[in-house]
């Protein structure tokens, strides 16, 4: 057990601790963030698969005071090193997929091109490989018993964790912050593209109840089509839908909770951050204008946990790389810090000792 008796929570963060400057070793930890550094099938900015490092060094600078949801880091978050074979990896296929969509880019035949040919192979199994490490490493820990948090990287990554969270819990929804539908079946011919993540995690999940989405602006006919013939599986709150109900008087709280009402019992949280409003992401892999506030998604969280409904894991992906002031990692750490608490407020403990604790009554 840490032990928190020399810790201040009111003093610099110390880089020589972990994710927030939190003294807590991985087995004291409640809950692990695991970092997957991938970024391989991006469309235009890359960069996102160094984000985990940039948003730890970030962190240090997060106040650990929540008045909403109080204390709730006593019970220890603790952020895996980032895995340097799964980076490198990421490293050379992303190389490999950028020649790959610079030819298809000019409309060559790439069944004309062996070596085409034999580099889309190589991606897609890349992304088949990165997928079962990151739903055996989640899986793990889910079997042990801690909470779980995944930082991207692009938004391919979460897929195994959607499947070990299934695996764990049974039926769940899934509640998408995002500027695109990310349904698009094996966008560019990558089976397993960051466009692709919800409609692979639809096809292959039967657990997968609902797909609540919000804030999406950019999409193309065949996402249109997919979720038109999804028979309400799939709920999508445009951007600019949402807008014209807030222009004509709808309250945000009104929205928020017809949204929340779409939900099932349990809810997994797909944080893409170009779903805010780009000003706060400007790194971000594809930015698009329009967007959220964060105090609008907070809030959203926030009125998620009053219902009721069990959250039950989370992925925070596509930050960026800030060139000079490290803008989007920083606000990348405070939704990081935002959603660990949620998470823990969603999932108290029966039994811990005195002062260490989080409960429902203490998030307000």
């Amino acid at each position: 057990m840490t032990d928190l008796s020399l810790f201040n929570p009111n003093s610099v963060g110390n880089p020589n601790n972990n994710i927030f400057g939190l003294p807590f070793l991985e087995e004291d930890a409640r809950l692990i963030i695991l970092p997957v550094p991938w970024e391989v099938t991006v469309s235009f900015n890359a960069g996102t698969a160094r984000a985990p490092e940039h948003v730890f060094k970030a962190s240090l600078q997060v106040d650990l005071f929540d008045p909403e949801i109080k204390d709730a880091w006593k019970e220890g978050f603790f952020m895996r090193p980032v895995d340097r074979k799964i980076l490198m990896k990421s490293d050379y296929l992303r190389k490999e997929a950028e020649l790959y969509i610079n030819y298809i880019s000019e409309g060559e035949n790439v069944q004309d091109n062996k070596f085409m040919c034999k580099t889309l192979k190589e991606v897609n199994a890349g992304s088949i490989y990165m997928n079962e490490w990151v739903f055996q490493q989640t899986k793990d820990l889910l079997d042990s018993g801690k909470l779980v948090g995944l930082l991207g990287g692009d938004h391919s990554t979460p897929l195994g964790f959607f499947k070990a969270i299934a695996e764990k819990h049974g039926d769940f929804g899934i509640l998408q912050v995002d500027a695109h539908c990310d349904l698009r079946k094996a966008y560019e011919n990558f089976n397993y593209s960051h466009a692709s993540i919800m409609y692979n995690a639809l096809e292959e999940i039967p657990q997968l109840k609902k797909l609540v989405q919000i804030g999406v602006r950019d999409f193309c006919e065949e996402e249109w089509d997919y979720i038109e013939k999804s028979g309400q599986r799939i709920v999508t709150y445009y951007d600019k839908d949402i807008k014209e109900r807030l222009y004509e008087g709808q309250t945000w709280q009104r929205l928020v909770n017809e949204m929340i009402a779409q939900l099932p019992e349990k809810v997994f949280i797909s944080f893409d951050i170009d779903g805010l409003d780009p000003k706060l992401c400007p790194h971000t892999g594809t930015p698009v204008q329009g967007g959220f506030e964060t105090e609008q998604i907070f809030y959203l969280f926030k009125k998620l946990l009053e219902s009721g409904r069990k959250f039950i894991g989370f992925d925070l992906n596509e930050i960026g790389i800030g060139r000079v002031h490290e803008w989007d990692e920083n606000v990348g750490a405070r939704c990081l810090f935002k959603m660990c608490n949620m998470l823990i407020a969603s999932n108290p403990e029966p039994k811990t000792a005195p002062g260490n604790t989080l409960t429902a009554a203490t998030a307000t």
